[in-house]
């Protein structure tokens, strides 16, 4: 189909997650055509190199024949298998078999999903049939993080707390809570160990506000990320870890995106040492190459929901894709990669260039502040430096930049409110790093060169002298 009618026929027909319909029609789709190592292809011919990982999924790059061979093999052999009825295959078996191998020692066993959204909704079912099993109804109200992301499920996107997943879908629900986030550059701790305290302290307090009865679980993200990849300091998943443990609440670390390698080692967990009651995961999980995501947890839930009322009654949870053999197949595959072929080494390897590279943009006018751990980061832009003042939303900021970016050839995430994400492949080179840096900076000096975006900045004379250098 020619480039023009795909775009008609994508402005008449499909439905775009997460965008403004109307400003989807007036722009039109931005139609990609192919990928290899870090590099995407638009329809066009124009080549971007990809700082963002497609959603902060593709931790293996573009193009593995290994993994489109593991994935073509499986459909040749057996392409679905269902798991009702007590059926099974054996690259899903493997895959779960792998997983509790790899993750925190508590979580010994797996539900698999379609993605991420679907896997926080299985643990909040989960949850939710554990309690009432084992004698605890009252538990029901859930408390998760101002700026967190927990996908767009019915119920999920309720703990997600960002305004766009909540309007107009009369979210959050009664039962759905939320304490602030730990944002270091938005506040005035004296240092972390205030803020982790301060963390913890708020925990405390909704949970007796609530009642240590009613509350089934806190959710959590190690490094939120859609909420503008908000750092906590390390130390503060271990605390919030163990304050549940002390209140009698569930523990649930949503790795979605921090899972597999993004932030160092295989799970942001393991980082602190940290067990969790459950784990949700996707992305990073087959690496965007199929849908496919999972419910990690440990075995007193399992045997709480086993043994709870009559035993011979099934659980009626279930989807019609859950382990899904070809999306097992390739997330075995991608599994071997991560550790036989060097990848997650690599990416532990390239985080301090990254860092640095990050941290080097603090020089620039726009930038107020620098934060990532592993390969997964972010730069906030302010108009004023010393209040971080951001930037007024009338001069629509992210537009511009995403906008300049794309013509630079460069792809990662402009947040909303003037934040910068960034998630590179865990199979960077360091020339890529370079290439990356070099186009962000570009990117960034062609939007400091609009009169408007200057005349927001405090000291403006001396930005435009940077700018006319």
């Amino acid at each position: 189909m020619p480039i023009q009618s795909l775009v008609e026929a994508d402005r008449e027909h499909l439905i775009h997650p997460v965008v403004s319909y109307r400003a989807h029609e007036a722009r039109g789709v931005t139609v990609l055509d192919s990928a290899h190592g870090v590099f995407l292809r638009d329809s066009e011919g124009h080549e971007l190199l990809d700082a963002f990982s497609g959603l902060w999924c593709v931790n293996t790059g573009y193009g593995h024949a290994s993994i489109v061979e593991a994935a073509a093999k499986q459909m040749a052999r057996l392409p679905y298998a269902t798991g009702y009825f007590h059926f099974g295959s054996e690259p899903a078996i493997e895959l779960a078999a792998k997983l509790v191998e790899l993750a925190p020692a508590s979580l010994q066993h797996v539900y698999f999903t379609l993605g991420g959204s679907d896997a926080v909704d299985s643990a909040l079912r989960f949850i939710t049939h554990y309690y009432n099993a084992t004698g605890r109804p009252s538990k029901k109200h859930f408390i998760a993080q101002e700026r967190g992301y927990h996908g767009s499920s019915s119920i999920g996107a309720g703990l997600t707390a960002l305004p766009a997943f909540h309007r107009n879908f009369d979210l959050p629900l009664a039962t759905q809570h939320h304490i602030p986030s730990p944002y270091a550059y938005r506040n005035d701790y004296a240092d972390d160990a205030a803020l982790i305290a301060a963390s913890v302290a708020a925990l405390h307090a909704k949970v007796d506000a609530l009642g240590a009865d009613n509350v089934a679980a806190f959710f959590c993200e190690p490094i939120q990320g859609s909420g503008g990849v908000i750092v906590p300091p390390v130390g503060w998943l271990k605390a919030m870890r163990e304050a549940c443990r002390k209140l009698d609440i569930l523990f649930v670390a949503d790795e979605v995106i921090t899972g597999f390698g993004r932030t160092g080692p295989l799970f942001a967990c393991e980082g602190e040492g940290v067990e969790p009651d459950l784990m949700t995961v996707a992305k990073g999980l087959t690496a965007g190459y199929a849908p496919m995501g999972a419910v990690l947890m440990s075995d007193a839930v399992y045997q709480g929901i086993a043994d709870g009322g009559d035993i011979g009654a099934p659980i009626g949870h279930g989807h019609t894709y859950s382990a899904h053999p070809v999306s097992a197949a390739i997330g075995l595959e991608v599994m071997r990669l991560y550790h036989e072929g060097g990848l997650l080494a690599n990416g532990q390897a390239r985080a301090p260039r990254f860092a640095a590279g990050l941290d080097a943009l603090l020089a620039h006018p726009l930038v107020g502040d620098s934060r990532h751990r592993g390969l997964l980061g972010a730069l906030e832009l302010v108009s004023d430096k010393t209040t971080k003042r951001g930037f007024e939303t009338s001069l629509k900021l992210p537009d511009r930049i995403a906008a300049a970016a794309y013509r630079n050839g460069l792809v990662f995430r402009a947040f909303g409110d003037n934040i910068l994400g960034f998630a590179p492949a865990l199979c960077y080179t360091e020339s890529d790093f370079d290439l990356m840096f070099e186009r962000l900076g570009k990117t960034l000096d062609d939007v400091l060169a609009d009169d408007d975006v200057r005349a927001a900045l405090k000291g403006t004379s001396e930005f435009s002298r940077r700018v006319a250098a």
